[in-house]
């Protein structure tokens, strides 16, 4: 049998940070009694994400814009056929004129002053920005994923905790009726025991539907429609281990309380002897957390080289910036050449041309608009530029200073854990041994319990806290995906 003590470590070694190995990612399929563990996860929602399909598609739009473009370096070519009907008539002579013609045409740019260029460009860095947008969706899923398979974790553990609460106040409500049968015990102690009982049991069902909302979450991260069970890696073992060390309390048999309990009161407290059947619960008092390996100096310079959205944001500004350029080049005329080749059945003649044309063609009160529209544009991405360098600053440094804080409450934490049973089992002993009242003990039981489920808490939100660093600056993953969803 496992103890609780083990079970518990199961789920803070499962909930510290995965090691950085490659982890290709690869289509994974929920079936029922599927075990994921976060990688599995993460890769399931990035496979499932619409969010990323939209990138993509963003993407292969840009690439179409890039290409378009183009193609106004290449020549313009036109067909074109007709027959005409001609009535001419005067005061001596009528003339009736049909004619038939073909006509082919080729107009080819030669120079429109960089306006082309300037456009092509434009749609180029709007392609970079779609890249990078891409990436940064992948950025903030994975985190996502991250925080919400740390909260099905936690809430399975709070879920083994008062479990076992409840099954110490049941036995609690055992030990005190007993004592109340014997006269040692007052009516009130055993409807204390009874309403805490009560209490423990409705402590457990919200635990137990923080848990299955967890896992709604955790599913509602990963684009899962009607998804089946399915566990998570680290809490296939809960389900019976509890009833293992904490078995449950059969109350229709009331063990009468031995005469070594109820003979004599200790002279001293420190004499009490602690005479609950309840097992003491091991739990994890020496969580280890791995050191983050980079300070915040070095978090800060990783993040302005890292961060996807800021390399967008970069790309998008100099893509105003060109499109900038490419409306003022409106003010210039384009030269182009031509050449057309027709037909006429008229008299049956032939007609070819060539020529070089220059055009220009500027409604300069519209223009003026257009100038002053794509200006504010360069100010408008300069500025949101500028914001996102400032936010980066304060999401690494909240980021880190978080993680910090969080790591240093672990360890306290544990103290408190352990000095919080102590209490228990001495509160626990006086009260059996006729010292001490029913809620000093139930104060110690409370306590106790509060302070394990704060210590796994606290491991649960340092695990989020960490990842939420490593996600503001962009840290590598071990999954990953491609523009290609390869």
């Amino acid at each position: 049998m496992q103890s609780f003590g083990k079970i518990i470590t199961s789920i803070f070694l499962t909930l510290a940070l995965f090691a950085p190995e490659a982890y290709a990612l690869n289509e994974v399929k929920v079936e029922q009694g599927s075990v994921l563990s976060l990688n599995d996860c993460v890769s399931i929602a990035l496979n499932n994400n619409p969010l990323i399909k939209n990138a993509r598609y963003n993407y292969g739009l840009s690439k179409t814009n890039v290409g378009s473009a183009r193609s106004d370096y290449f020549p313009t070519i036109g067909v074109g056929t007709g027959y005409n009907i001609q009535d001419v008539s005067g005061r001596k002579v009528s003339q009736n004129t049909n004619a038939y013609s073909v006509e082919a045409t080729i107009n080819q740019l030669l120079w429109n002053f960089g306006k082309t260029n300037a456009h092509i460009k434009m749609q180029k860095f709007y392609l970079i920005a779609d890249e990078y947008n891409f990436y940064n969706t992948v950025r903030e899923t994975t985190f996502d994923v991250k925080q919400k398979y740390y909260q099905v974790l936690a809430a399975r553990a709070t879920v083994l905790i008062n479990k076992a609460y409840v099954q110490i106040n049941e036995r609690n409500y055992q030990r005190t009726k007993a004592y109340f049968d014997e006269g040692i015990k007052s009516k009130i102690d055993l409807v204390n025991a009874e309403v805490t009982l009560s209490d423990s049991k409705i402590q457990l069902v919200q635990a137990e539907n923080a848990y299955k909302n967890s896992l709604v979450n955790l599913n509602n991260a990963m684009y899962l429609v009607n998804a089946p069970a399915y566990s998570i890696s680290g809490t296939e073992i809960f389900n019976t281990s509890v009833a293992d060390n904490v078995a449950p309390v059969d109350l229709t048999k009331i063990t009468k309380p031995s005469d070594q309990e109820i003979s004599k009161l200790p002279v001293n407290v420190k004499d009490a002897k602690l005479t609950s059947s309840v097992e003491t619960l091991e739990l994890l008092t020496d969580y280890k957390v791995e050191e983050f390996p980079y300070s915040f100096e070095e978090c800060m310079k990783m993040a302005y080289k890292n961060r996807a959205d800021l390399k967008a944001y970069n790309s998008t500004l100099d893509a105003v910036k060109e499109n900038l350029v490419y409306v003022k080049r409106n003010y210039y005329p384009s030269i182009s050449a031509n050449a057309g080749y027709g037909f006429r059945d008229t008299n049956s003649t032939n007609s070819f041309n060539v020529g070089v044309n220059l055009s220009s063609s500027v409604n300069m009160m519209n223009q003026k608009y257009k100038v002053d529209a794509a200006k504010y544009q360069v100010d408008i991405a300069e500025n949101s530029l500028n914001q996102l360098n400032q936010d980066i600053y304060f999401q690494v440094q909240n980021a880190y200073i978080d993680m910090i804080e969080l790591e240093k409450q672990i360890p306290l934490l544990a103290v408190k854990v352990r000095q919080t049973l102590e209490n228990y089992e001495l509160a626990e002993g006086r009260y059996y041994v006729g010292l001490g009242d029913y809620i000093q003990l139930q104060d110690a039981k409370v306590n106790y319990n509060n302070a394990q489920c704060s210590y796994i808490e606290t491991i649960y939100k340092y695990n989020v806290a960490r990842a939420n660093l490593e996600s503001v600056i962009a840290l590598p993953q071990p999954v990953t995906v491609t523009l290609e969803g390869k």
